[in-house]
Parts: structure tokens; sequence; C-alpha cells
């Protein structure tokens, strides 16, 4: 599988200078399986340039999987410009978390008085199926969710094909379980042996202080989940607004001092960023 990121920032975009390197665009991942097929992770405001180089490729058939629908990870569907037209077919699977339905959950991203433009408006032909409870195969991936510990509930997932896995868990608060979360020990389960993880890696130690319960996690704890749970590489994701390019280089240097001695590559992810499995 081949894993791009186009946005990596949490909470809100950013911009200016001193994050030019790791960006400023909020939660969006895509992945091409072996046999082309098209997924995209949450659509926050990197969604928008995914969306032009799709159209660039001539290419109208995907499927869409969401974490949750905080704003940082929705604020860019509107903007998702193969939405509106008609040859378009996406098959948006997820969770509705809170909501009755996930096309209302959906659609409430693009209500009045918050948006100009209706969710009827909409031309491509979406297609629902619920993500909740079960596993879902796209060609010849199996993707397996599991509940995060977040406010409002969400869901992260595993990604397996031809023997390679992708954990990827934003928005997951470690040493602290929210209602619908799990324990720390059913993470590194879920983990294990992953080649892949991505990992919410908002809060450095002293922020934590203040932001406890809110649904984030200190990169250090990241680092620890990856050490037992035995995966190969991991990857920091959902960088804090204020954290510099510089600073997310720090966090990254801890990282790998932290990891001494220990098999694990430790990076943070950044926009534009490309991982091949």
């Amino acid at each position: 599988m081949l894993i791009r990121c186009w946005g990596a920032r949490g909470s809100i975009p950013v911009s200016g200078r001193e994050y030019e390197r790791y960006g400023g665009d909020t939660c969006c991942v895509e992945i091409r399986t072996k046999d082309d097929h098209i997924v995209i992770i949450d659509a926050g405001t990197g969604i928008r340039r995914l969306g032009n180089r799709l159209l660039a490729e001539n290419r109208h058939d995907y499927t869409m999987i969401f974490t949750h629908t905080h704003w940082d990870h929705v604020m860019g569907f509107p903007f998702f410009k193969p939405l509106y037209l008609t040859d378009t077919r996406i098959d948006l699977a997820g969770c509705p978390f809170t909501r009755s339905s996930f096309r209302e959950m959906i659609a409430s991203v693009m209500s009045p008085p918050y948006f100009p433009v209706n969710f009827g408006d909409i031309e491509a032909d979406i297609r629902y199926q619920e993500t909740c409870q079960r596993t879902i195969q796209i060609g010849g991936m199996t993707i397996t969710p599991i509940p995060i510990s977040h406010p409002n509930q969400g869901r992260g997932y595993r990604f397996e094909e031809e023997g390679r896995s992708f954990v990827f868990l934003t928005d997951n608060e470690l040493t602290y379980r929210h209602p619908g979360g799990l324990q720390y020990e059913d993470y590194r389960a879920f983990a294990e042996k992953a080649d892949l993880l991505v990992h919410d890696a908002e809060y450095l130690p002293e922020d934590y202080l203040l932001t406890r319960t809110w649904g984030h996690s200190v990169y250090t704890d990241a680092v620890r989940l990856a050490l037992d749970a035995g995966v190969a590489r991991l990857g920091l994701f959902h960088h804090n607004q204020d954290r510099t390019d510089e600073a997310l280089d720090g966090m990254v240097d801890d990282c790998r001092r932290i990891a001494t001695g220990r098999p694990l590559e430790c990076f943070a992810l950044h926009q534009d960023m490309e991982i091949a499995l």
C-alpha cells in the first residue's frame, strides 16, 4: 500500500514560515491499495488539494472513512471538488458516533447558517456503509476499526494488505479513558507488530497539566505504545497548532533518544509525505 499525508495538523489549520516543512493543513490521509483502490481517511483541509489531484488523474471512484467528526477532520469536506461532479462515486464508510445516521452527520457540516452551499447540492453518488463493529474489505485490503478514547467517540483503524499493516490512531488519549474508549492494553494489542503506527502526539508533557481529558496524547506516551507494541515505525501525528517545524524536530529527536537500542524508527508526518509499505 502507498500512504500519502495531505494534512497532519490538529485542531485548526495554520500558515507561516515556521510551519513550512510539516505543513498547516488538518487531517487527511490517502491510501492507494496494491490493486489501485483509493481510500481517504478524514476530510480536514488537506482534502481540498487531494481532490484537485484526483481530478487531474481522472479518478472518480473512492472509499472515504472518518475517525470522528470534530471540525478539524471534516472542515475540508465541502471543498472536495469531486463532490460536485455527477461521475463521482464515493463509498462513505464510517460510524455515525453520536448521530442517528452517517448521512445526517456529514450533512450537518454543510447546514445553514454555517455554510452557504447545501448538502443537497452535491452531485456525486454517495453510498453509505457502517464500519462500527465489523471488518470491511476493499479489494485486497482489510480494514478493522477500534473505538478511540476521545470526547464524542470515534474510531481508529488497522489496514492490512499482503502481510503489511498500518495502524492509524489519531485523537486517541492513551492515559485517560473517555466514554466509549478502551484501555491502554487494548490499543497495544491492536497495534501489535504493525509495520507503521501513526498516533496522535499533540502534547508535550508540560501541556498535559492543563489539557488532560481533552482527547489527545503526549508524544512520549505514543512512543511508549509503539515500543510496547513492537511496531517497526512510529509516525507522530495531529501536530498542535502552535508546534513549529523546529519544535517538531525536537520531538522527533527525543522520540529517537527514547527508542535508542530498540528497533523503532520514529518520525513526524508532514504534508505531502509518501510512505510505501
